[in-house]
């Protein structure tokens, strides 16, 4: 059975190169816009892995993560944050909060992405 993958992310570019790379690959892809959108996604379709954008209008994604690793249902959920700068304090505060990678976009094209999500579902 295929994998699903949340994707929350406000580019909506990037959004459809992940999407695109995502589906190649075997993948579900649920998308949302910001992070309570997202939150209303995981309401009804809990995915295997969530890729989440660090600024997001109405809903950083820490407070997205904070928010669903306080879930008992979700917490298990791993996550791979991306930002647009590298910032080793905000690095070090998603791991504290949970996420998995904290990933800087400019460094990893969405092939490279994807091959870290699958090595996480293996």
């Amino acid at each position: 059975m295929a994998k699903k993958i949340l994707l929350v992310e406000d580019d909506s570019l990037l959004i459809n190169m992940y999407k695109t790379k995502f589906e190649s690959e075997g993948f579900i892809v649920l998308t949302a816009g910001d992070g309570e959108a997202g939150l209303q996604i995981i309401q009804n379709q809990i995915p295997d892995f969530i890729v989440l954008d660090y600024m997001m209008p109405k809903m950083s994604g820490f407070e997205f993560l904070q928010t669903i690793k306080q879930n008992q249902s979700l917490k298990h959920i791993p996550v791979i944050m991306l930002s647009n700068m590298s910032n080793p304090t905000e690095a070090q505060k998603a791991k504290q909060l949970g996420v998995n990678e904290f990933l800087v976009k400019a460094n990893f094209t969405p092939s490279q992405i994807t091959e870290k999500v699958k090595q996480y579902l293996k």
